[in-house]
């Protein structure tokens, strides 16, 4: 049961048309275009994603298009947001029925800073649902839940957590980093794998520099890393989903359309980020390629 996860595991967005409803086929399309750059998993209905702005329905359809779509290349996570536990226990069976492969599971968000004896009932209560792996999701800044390395210690004894996206000294987990724009330094230090965020809409670029760092060229990956810096900083302010999205958009591999209450950007703060992305876009770097094939890096 206990897999090892590592590598880039990307955050894909949900595709939606211009009304709000699911695009699966768009979504579907942009994920064989990540799986085909080289990504060794695929997460969806993450935060990017818009996982909360999901209804339950809707919800298991994406899952539902994601899994065909796949088709057994990579590993599919699915993002568990549910604000409460009995939710988030029955999103998991029935996603372990559709065939996922794991989850990404975040803290209850139903309040912040809650209790935690609370936030550790609640991850428990959802591992103990499911016999497949778990990936937590820690993100303090946002979701006002710290699960700190002594929580995680306390957790230990749940054995289909197996990995962590963020950071801790407990070896037993597999380290993702999930903060674009710190992914050079996190693998200096030896991180297993990246929940990458803007690098979807630069695929090729993206899985070669995580490919170089997997090398320790680091010459050549802090060249890269100059010039994705600028678009790594999207997916660290709180309208992430809007700034990848239009990233994607303007990269030729989606839609910005996002759900309500989200809006799609206007004005000066559009034409500032159409700027960094059309920047990043004319200046970006040649990356190997195999024949007329996408790149593909070697595995480890």
């Amino acid at each position: 049961m206990k897999p090892h996860w590592s590598g880039v595991f990307p955050a894909i967005t949900t595709q939606m048309k211009k009304d709000g409803a699911l695009d699966l086929d768009a979504t579907a399309a942009h994920a064989d275009i990540l799986i085909r750059s080289g990504v060794t998993g695929i997460i969806c209905l993450g935060s990017l994603g818009e996982n909360q702005s999901l209804i339950a329905e809707e919800k298991r359809r994406a899952v539902s298009a994601m899994l065909k779509a796949v088709n057994g290349r990579v590993p599919v996570l699915s993002g568990v947001a549910e604000s409460a536990t009995s939710e988030a226990v029955r999103y998991v069976r029935d996603c372990e029925r559709l065939g996922i492969n794991g989850f990404m599971l975040m803290p209850p968000m139903i309040y912040k800073s809650p209790d935690p004896r609370e936030s550790l009932a609640h991850f428990r209560a959802v591992a103990r649902s499911t016999g497949l792996p778990i990936m937590i999701y820690n993100n303090p800044i946002s979701y006002g839940h710290d699960v700190t390395p002594e929580l995680f210690d306390e957790l230990s004894d749940q054995k289909n957590f197996v990995a962590l996206k963020e950071s801790s000294g407990n070896s037993r987990y597999a380290i993702f980093t999930g903060v674009d724009d710190l992914v050079l330094e996190s693998a200096i230090l030896g991180i297993d794998g990246w929940v990458a965020g803007s690098g979807i809409a630069f695929p090729r670029e993206n899985q070669y520099f995580w490919e170089l760092t997997r090398r320790g060229d680091w010459e050549a990956a802090r060249e890269i890393y100059r010039w994705f810096t600028p678009l790594l900083h999207l997916d660290t302010h709180p309208k992430f989903v809007q700034y990848i999205k239009l990233a994607v958009q303007e990269c030729g591999l989606g839609a910005e359309w996002v759900r309500a209450p989200r809006l799609t950007l206007a004005g000066e703060e559009r034409q500032q980020i159409l700027k960094v992305i059309h920047d990043g876009i004319a200046s970006r770097p040649k990356v190997p390629k195999q024949g007329n094939k996408v790149w593909r890096p070697t595995r480890r």
